[in-house]
């Protein structure tokens, strides 16, 4: 666990834990709002979150693979990791630009290189792009991701990364 102050008070780098399911389902769907609507349609939007509920994020959980960043008991953003993979990377809208996005990637690396000595690969939302690209990451295809939950496909770049994350430019 780490922590960091923020002009409202300390912002804590923590494993996420049973409970805090509701709190994920919450930040990705504000996410998903406020961060996509330049690169995607309002349909997609829509449907993005598909049938998920908070027992899905609780489900994730339980694997032991999803840290938060959380200030004054408010989630304001998560990542997930699989053996080569960040499955997930999602913030408030209001705490983008703050670096907590960077610190969460840092961990979600971790993860995903821990027992898996090949390249680290994201699927990236086109609005996302440019912040993996700042941080090592190279696009390899595009394509389109459905969610398996429900709505419209969306489009993604597929990235690599060949080692740990680079410092920003």
């Amino acid at each position: 666990m780490t922590s960091v102050v923020s002009n409202k008070g300390e912002i804590v780098l923590r494993p996420a834990r049973l409970g805090d399911g509701q709190s994920l389902y919450d930040v990705t769907a504000r996410s998903i709002q406020g961060l996509g609507k330049q690169h995607y349609s309002d349909d997609q939007l829509a449907g993005w979150m598909g049938e998920r509920t908070a027992e899905y994020y609780e489900t994730m959980i339980e694997k032991g693979k999803v840290f938060i960043a959380e200030e004054r008991g408010e989630i304001l953003g998560f990542v997930d990791a699989d053996p080569g993979e960040v499955t997930r990377l999602f913030l408030l809208p209001e705490a983008a630009g703050l670096g907590l996005g960077a610190r969460l990637l840092k961990l979600g690396v971790a993860a995903a290189t821990k027992d898996h000595s090949g390249p680290v690969r994201v699927e990236s939302t086109l609005n996302a792009q440019g912040f993996y690209e700042r941080h090592g990451f190279k696009p390899i295809r595009t394509g389109h991701f459905s969610h398996g939950v429900g709505g419209d496909p969306i489009k993604i770049v597929l990235m690599e990364m060949n080692q740990g994350p680079t410092e920003p430019v």
